[in-house]
């Protein structure tokens, strides 16, 4: 959850510098600019170490008692690996877009945001890996190469992106029965309370198939994932308590807000950011303790 709430803020700032160095096109040859790059290696380089530092010094502060490994891989109903898999995703993304701003190719630059993101997510797993109360979590360092993985895949495959992982979260009433873990007002529980917490993978259909010219571009389709009645993140924690968990499958319409282009930085900032999250649309729901349901709209 602390790594996830990293990633998270790493993602806001990237984000909206992402957004505003966005390329209107996936150019396939490199139009480096010295200068720029050297202000992006020097940026990010000062963001990395100021930020290892702060958590060293906040986070693992204790004293390092060799090294561990932690499986956590049954927890959460692994709804936590999608939220790595998610944020690492994004991270590159958006990093892509400040390497695009240096003039590096959309390909290459995908390549470079990629393993940049992912020494920066691996120096936080094996700082884990030190401390007696956390370690380093193979589930989690997978989930943080399959995300970039994902991104950079498309460029080189497609030279675009036509399947974008989303987020959507709604408040639920579990997290005040454990209020220390699912977070205790609304400001902590769209982080900490996964009961609210759907993970999208979003599908732009007519860049696949061939469809009726006047067919939106901008129309996806979406297919969640999702748990209930977790108030620990064992399941058979949560069983004790008299709630029994399940998963929950999503399939909904979406939107892909690339295909809105303006003259404004700012929108075109707002667009990229808002790009990463699912938007409330009726969304057929299954799960095995209820069957069907249809959702008027659900987010």
């Amino acid at each position: 959850m602390r790594k996830f709430c990293v990633k998270v803020l790493f993602l806001i700032l990237y984000g909206c510098s992402g957004g505003v160095h966005a390329q209107s096109s996936n150019t396939i040859t490199d139009t480096i600019n010295t200068n720029r790059l050297k202000k992006l290696i020097i940026g990010e380089s000062l963001i990395y170490g100021v930020t290892i530092a702060g958590l060293s010094s906040a986070w693992y502060s204790e004293k390092a008692d060799g090294f561990r490994f932690f499986n956590d891989n049954n927890e959460w109903f692994q709804l936590d690996k999608f939220g790595h898999f998610y944020t690492n995703y994004h991270l590159c993304r958006a990093n892509t877009q400040a390497f695009r701003w240096a003039g590096l190719s959309q390909e290459k630059a995908s390549l470079w945001a990629g393993v940049s993101g992912l020494a920066f997510m691996t120096t936080i797993e094996l700082l884990d890996g030190t401390q007696p109360e956390y370690g380093f979590s193979w589930g989690d360092m997978t989930a943080n190469i399959l995300g970039p993985s994902l991104f950079v895949g498309q460029q080189y495959l497609w030279h675009e992106t036509r399947i974008q992982p989303k987020w959507s979260f709604h408040p639920t009433k579990l997290a005040r029965l454990n209020p220390q873990l699912l977070g205790k007002d609304a400001s902590q529980q769209w982080v900490k309370d996964y009961n609210g917490q759907t993970y999208w993978f979003s599908a732009n259909l007519a860049k696949f198939i061939q469809l009726h010219p006047k067919f939106p571009k901008w129309l996806n389709v979406a297919v969640g994932y999702g748990i209930d009645n977790m108030i620990n993140a064992d399941a058979e924690k949560s069983k004790q308590n008299g709630y029994v968990p399940y998963r929950q499958y999503y399939l909904a319409l979406d939107l892909d807000l690339s295909h809105i282009k303006t003259r404004s930085k700012v929108l075109n900032t707002l667009l990229f950011v808002l790009d990463q999250i699912k938007i409330p649309a009726p969304t057929l729901e299954y799960n095995p303790k209820q069957g069907f349901i249809f959702h008027p709209i659900y987010f």
